[in-house]
């Protein structure tokens, strides 16, 4: 939970090839209703103490209905489930059997989950962001989201575009970790089945509400 609320996924744009970082997110918002892709997440965590930093990369799939319902299913290099129907947020632990559900509107206006996902237009996403263009870098154009909220995990966010199509999201958190999720076989629709964002405790797993 704390890795993707603090760490943390889409997918399209449209627009002109002068287009910036800023134009293409308003773009992915506007025409990406619903969509799925293939991602790769690398966190780093700072150096300390005379010790070179450490990265611990997983993958996975994940999947967003706008507004408000996504799924990443994390698959290597251990099973982990994050869940948002709507109005409540699961984390399942396969190796701990274990579910933690939270009110998904408590936790997420602040996070990546709100540019992915959850805001249903850039209007909406300004309420918790400040939005800008940033310098396109390593053959992406990118937008600089800053939270508005300066007491918050997070302390920043960079989106990538190639071309039409979302490739990166960038976070950085208020302890100096950085999360690099890079996004491939990108796909969009108008909507996916209402059971892909549904989720049931498994049988047996302990069910906690923080």
């Amino acid at each position: 939970m704390k890795r993707f609320l603090t760490g943390i996924v889409l997918m399209a744009g449209a627009g002109l090839a002068s287009a910036d970082g800023l134009q293409r997110l308003e773009a992915f918002m506007q025409g990406a209703q619903a969509g799925r892709a293939e991602f790769t997440q690398t966190v780093t965590s700072p150096a300390k103490d005379g010790q070179a930093a450490r990265s611990k990369t997983s993958s996975g799939e994940f999947s967003f209905q706008r507004p408000g319902r996504f799924k990443f299913d994390y698959r290597k290099p251990f099973e982990q489930l994050i869940v948002a129907d709507g109005k409540t947020l699961w984390m399942y632990d396969a190796d701990l059997n274990q579910v933690t559900q939270r009110a998904q509107a408590k936790v997420l206006d602040a996070t990546p989950a709100a540019i992915l996902a959850s805001a249903a237009n850039v209007q909406a996403l300004r309420a918790d962001f400040d939005l800008k263009a940033a310098p396109d870098q390593d053959g992406l154009e990118w937008v600089l989201a800053v939270p508005k909220a300066r007491d918050g995990q997070l302390q920043s966010v960079r989106v990538g575009f190639a071309g039409e199509k979302l490739a990166a999201i960038d976070m950085i958190d208020s302890f100096g970790q950085r999360s690099l999720m890079r996004f491939t076989n990108v796909q969009t629709s108008a909507s996916l089945p209402a059971e892909t964002f549904r989720f049931v405790a498994p049988k047996g797993a302990d069910v906690l509400t923080p």
